[in-house]
């Protein structure tokens, strides 16, 4: 059977989560996340391009500039985007991750047509998943709740 960890007092008192991290660490997390992802999704669609091939100079050109866009967009949504209602902010997630898919598709030859139903399947779902966290986590002038 399980049983919950006993917790001090002072913790029961103060309430809320342990973090296990300080607000340093979360400043550097919102860039470092970024290029990571940009960097891993650069090279994703460089080896799309590329058809199995060798590295080429333009490749790894490609690769960087569309880590650069990735992380670039994606930092921008990360302080853009919770200030949004959450209709449009669940719409903002989407439309990234949809392009980003159907970017990825097209980079590894897919059709236009195929690119974007792909693109806009997965925009459905993020769209779906997003607006039910940001709905169940919101009171209804859009506050959060914490």
């Amino acid at each position: 059977m399980a049983h919950a960890a006993p917790r001090t007092r002072r913790a029961i008192e103060r309430g809320g989560t342990t973090d296990l991290f300080s607000g340093r660490a979360h400043r550097a997390a919102l860039v470092a996340l970024p290029v990571v992802l940009g960097l891993v999704y650069g090279y994703w669609a460089a080896a799309n391009r590329r058809y199995g091939g060798p590295v080429t100079g333009w490749n790894l050109l490609f690769g960087f500039l569309t880590a650069l866009v990735f992380a670039v967009v994606l930092m921008t949504l990360l302080a853009v985007a919770p200030k949004l209602r959450r209709e449009v902010h669940a719409a903002a997630w989407a439309a990234f991750c949809g392009i980003a898919v159907g970017f990825l598709f097209s980079q590894s030859g897919g059709s236009v047509l195929r690119s974007t139903a792909l693109a806009l399947a997965a925009a459905a779902g993020v769209f779906a998943v997003m607006f039910y966290r940001f709905y169940t986590r919101e009171d209804s002038q859009g506050h959060r709740v914490g």
